[in-house]
């Protein structure tokens, strides 16, 4: 075994890894409309963009172009995913309305949920769903459906 850690600085023991059209607007549009910031962009042989690394507080979200070639192929064009992403933020509402106003397609408004976030879910170009939330409230099994039972 190595000296080395089993991981990284600055990553996490689990980082999802998504697959976009477009990488290069993809990491722009995530930047501008969510606030995630572009910590690492790693070229191919020719100069395209073709792995990246977005930061948002002490987590890390790798990203990768699609490429027929290896199997990766993007929720645009595949008609959709079954991937969500569940991101808290300081607040809601603001990441919300920036990401309404760069373009993102509004799945459901900011609202408070029965577990004590205040949520809302977007869906960005390349076909991802992404929910914001912003913790409120303490969990109270009471107001869940059924009770919390």
């Amino acid at each position: 075994m190595s000296d080395r850690p089993a991981r990284p600085d600055g990553m996490q023991w689990v980082n999802p890894y998504l697959v976009v059209k477009d990488l290069a607007s993809a990491t722009k549009f995530y930047d501008e409309a969510f606030g995630l910031k572009t910590r690492l962009m790693m070229p191919d042989e020719k100069g395209n963009p073709m792995h990246a690394e977005l930061a948002h507080k002490d987590g890390v979200i790798m990203m990768g172009q699609e490429d027929e070639a290896q199997g990766g192929k993007s929720p645009s064009s595949l008609g959709g995913s079954p991937v969500s992403l569940y991101l808290y933020v300081e607040d809601v509402d603001a990441v919300f309305n920036k990401a309404k106003e760069k373009g993102a397609e509004v799945i459901m408004e900011p609202k408070e949920q029965f577990w004590g976030d205040k949520l809302c879910s977007v869906k960005c170009p390349e076909g991802y769903h992404w929910n914001f939330a912003t913790n409120v409230a303490d969990f109270d099994p009471s107001k869940a459906p059924g009770g919390g039972q």
